[in-house]
């Protein structure tokens, strides 16, 4: 009965819709953001091949909203391998390849921090970034990342990106056995323009799926470059290793999409490098940075 309960919250966690002060996720929102994930009434499926999943739900239609959710098997990947791959931001800067800059900015709790991340569009969309508070819960055999935007104020929107929102984004991640897991990701962001339906399908249809491809290539390729980098240090597991700052919750407040400039990029059309698998294209899934 706790799920149908939660699942009938509204869409994102409480600390964004239903606060207008930052707050560190509780069990609450954590058990939420699992249903979410679970919910299977009003997404449509989009794709469906070689153990990966996409959908799409309409948000409301005077929003520029935008939510998918991903799930992908992942056979010979431990769940805690998955967890350690999504929380080492080192590795991430090895694998992501949409990424721009990326770094961890203030710890919260023992359980949360405050980050940056900035990524590539496709051409010929402007770049996004966001600022983001994370908060982590192991949950026996499974785990939960997920974050949602706040404003820092020593990290204000920059002029040559824009800067989009996270109501709701993380991962569910669902041992299966020993050596394989299933992982959900649920993002609902708000973009900060008009996109151009192109994008959106792309998204759904192609960019998300090889998301998943990479995240999962990078895990199977993540033990041995640990034993090379730092093999125990993991703050993400043991707290006291961390070397970030303190930052009070006071310090930070809710990022609200509606106080951020709309960049309207609906007319926008692909790019024949895009649409030729040019950069980001499936032909560059280069692997070599792995090593």
């Amino acid at each position: 009965m706790e799920k149908s309960a939660a699942s009938t919250e509204p869409q994102g966690p409480r600390p964004v819709l239903g606060r207008d002060s930052v707050q560190v996720p509780d069990d609450q929102d954590f058990r939420s953001f699992r249903s979410e994930c679970e919910a299977e009434e009003g997404w449509n499926l989009t794709y469906s091949k070689a153990g990966v999943s996409v959908w799409v739900q309409a948000v409301e239609m005077d929003r520029t909203l935008h939510k998918i959710k991903c799930r992908m098997e992942c056979r010979d990947v431990p769940a805690e391998t998955l967890y350690d791959v999504l929380h080492d931001i080192e590795y991430r800067k090895k694998w992501d390849s949409n990424v721009i800059e990326t770094f961890d900015i203030a710890r919260l709790t023992v359980n949360a921090d405050v980050g940056y991340y900035s990524w590539r569009c496709p051409k010929p969309l402007k770049n996004r970034d966001v600022i983001t508070l994370r908060s982590w819960l192991p949950m026996g055999t499974d785990y939960i990342i997920m974050n949602y935007s706040v404003k820092h104020p020593k990290y204000p929107p920059r002029k040559d990106l824009v800067r989009a929102v996270s109501i709701q984004t993380g991962y569910l991640i669902q041992s299966t056995g020993p050596k394989s897991c299933v992982i959900t990701y649920l993002a609902q962001v708000d973009p900060k323009g008009s996109l151009p339906k192109w994008v959106v399908n792309k998204s759904s249809q192609f960019l998300a799926p090889k998301a998943m491809k990479k995240m999962y290539k990078a895990c199977v390729k993540y033990p041995e470059w640990k034993q090379k980098h730092q093999p125990h240090f993991k703050p993400w597991l043991h707290p006291e290793q961390s070397p970030l700052p303190s930052l009070a919750l006071s310090e930070l407040s809710v990022q609200h999409a509606d106080s951020l400039e709309n960049i309207d990029e609906s007319a926008v059309t692909e790019s024949r490098e895009e649409r030729t698998g040019g950069a980001g294209g499936e032909g560059s899934d280069d692997d070599t940075s792995l090593t």
